[in-house]
């Protein structure tokens, strides 16, 4: 089995797509033949294509992006249907978003679940992960151990899936730290980002007109 690790976020680098992606590659392990792509631009190469019409399996991990997915992974999906690829893949997806909540994510893993049945490939489900802010800038633990501990299991769970080529509800989890105190960090990177960026705290709260 070949496994194409599809990182769909417009950070090539620290990105909290690119740390799921690291994640459920540990657990898949040496069990099957992984490649690691990224589609980080709005333009999909021909030798991209190549690598991915090589794959049994297609796992995409993408960021919420206002409810759907990021518009240039959209771009790239819409070049993926007009190759018409002759082959039946798999695919599997990974959503995290910045809300706490993983259901959050549930419109932006249908819309590739959707996309899947249209081009006649097999839509085998997804996890939807909330807390996705934080993932990127969390201590190391051990698996299952910590503030991601069940953010570990939905990924086990999912690369068994994914090594015996099984079907799966979609299933939506967050991290296992108090809501109130999510909430609490992020206002403290945006203060952080802002002032960073040359601006203020009080622009925090400018209405664009």
């Amino acid at each position: 089995m070949r496994i194409a690790l599809i990182n769909g976020s417009p950070k090539v680098h620290n990105s909290a797509s690119g740390t799921l992606l690291s994640d459920i590659k540990g657990y898949l392990g040496e069990r099957a033949e992984l490649v690691e792509i990224g589609l980080h631009s709005a333009v999909i190469s021909k030798e991209v294509i190549t690598e991915l019409e090589k794959s049994d399996v297609w796992v995409f991990a993408y960021p919420l992006y206002v409810d759907g997915i990021p518009g240039h992974m959209l771009s790239c999906l819409m070049q993926l249907e007009e190759a018409q690829l002759q082959k039946q893949v798999s695919i599997y997806g990974i959503v995290n978003c910045g809300f706490y909540e993983g259901i959050q994510a549930e419109y932006a893993l249908k819309i590739l679940q959707n996309w899947s049945i249209k081009t006649g490939f097999v839509w085998n489900g997804g996890i939807g992960i909330g807390g996705g802010g934080g993932l990127a800038m969390m201590p190391k633990t051990k698996p299952g151990q910590g503030p991601k501990a069940p953010i570990d299991k939905a990924l086990a769970e999912l690369a068994e899936s994914i090594l015996k080529g099984d079907a799966r509800e979609n299933y939506y989890v967050s991290v296992a730290f108090p809501r109130f105190l999510y909430k609490m960090g992020a206002q403290m990177g945006w203060r952080q980002m802002i002032k960073a960026n040359g601006g203020k705290t009080k622009d925090l709260r400018k209405i664009p007109k």
